[in-house]
């Protein structure tokens, strides 16, 4: 049986001679999966428009939209209230889903339909459902770095 491995830079090679050790083998085109346990939540709380708490799937989201304490979540069916800060919502997504773009926006890496470079060391992103955000000046090069630009 061959395996793929989806894990951590931080733990690949450690497991790579792990697994090869016992005559596991390893291929990217492999049917099987290795995962590390996941490390962070597949939903967070939030409420919905009559204030009911719920929970909603982090691959649903668009963005995440900070206005003083008001934490607004975007997804394609609608905005929900979060219960969370937003820096505290930055610890719980993926790193390697999610990227903080302002002060004030976060935003899903799946989400991103268009990249268009503003002046100023500034990027306008178009999300999925037409939405605008920017990436300031000071997330720019993290943000460059993140989709490799």
């Amino acid at each position: 049986m061959r395996f793929r491995l989806s894990v951590s830079d931080e733990k690949l090679e450690e497991i790579k001679a792990f697994l090869s050790e016992r005559g596991i083998e390893l291929a990217d085109d492999a049917p099987y999966i290795i995962t590390e346990a996941q490390r962070y939540p597949s939903f967070i709380s939030v409420r919905n428009g009559e204030r009911e708490s719920m929970r909603l799937a982090a691959d649903e989201i668009v963005c995440i939209e900070a206005f003083g304490k008001d934490i607004e979540v975007h997804t394609e069916r609608g905005t929900y209230l979060a219960q969370e800060r937003i820096y505290r919502l930055e610890e719980l997504l993926d790193p390697k889903e999610f990227i903080r773009i302002s002060k004030s926006v976060i935003i899903s890496k799946k989400h991103v339909k268009k990249i268009r470079p503003a002046l100023s060391m500034k990027f306008v992103l178009t999300l999925s459902g037409g939405r605008l955000v920017d990436v300031t000046r000071s997330y720019y090069s993290e943000f460059k770095r993140f989709f490799g630009i």
